[in-house]
């Protein structure tokens, strides 16, 4: 995606993202507002962490909330700009229910020249009882 066309998250998901890491976790794109996006991955087995319980594994939920904080920075400035993830906390508050989707939102609360701070939270089908939270930082790696 050239670095000054605007960024569509659906159709960033539908495509690039759907040919690589988001595409083998089944990423889906539920929803944008103005700095936040929501996307989603189904419950797959593929993706369990601990077979005895059917609970799915923590990689997939942090690629998630990093995509979802990710394409929340680039919903704010409207543009697609090349980025490196410099601090990601994750907070696992508890277990994601098998069989159910994680659904992922994240926020980019604060922009500067070369930095942008984001916040989020994964939940499986109640926002009130989330799964984690996240906070972070990003480097623009691009003008």
């Amino acid at each position: 995606m050239p670095v000054d066309s605007a960024f569509d998250p659906e159709r960033f998901v539908s495509t690039l993202a759907s040919r690589a890491h988001g595409g083998l976790l089944g990423l889906r794109y539920i929803a944008h507002g103005a700095d936040w996006s929501e996307l989603a991955i189904d419950y797959s087995e593929r993706l369990i962490g601990d077979e005895a319980s059917g609970v799915l594994a923590s990689g997939p939920i942090l690629a998630l909330m990093d995509m979802a904080t990710s394409m929340a920075i680039w919903i704010r400035q409207q543009r697609f700009r090349a980025q490196a993830t410099l601090d990601l906390r994750v907070d696992y508050l508890r277990p994601a229910t098998p069989g159910k989707a994680v659904i992922g939102r994240g926020e980019c609360y604060r922009l500067t020249r070369s930095v942008a701070f984001v916040r989020g939270q994964a939940h499986d089908g109640d926002p009130a009882d989330p799964v984690a939270h996240v906070a972070g930082t990003y480097m623009f790696t691009s003008p």
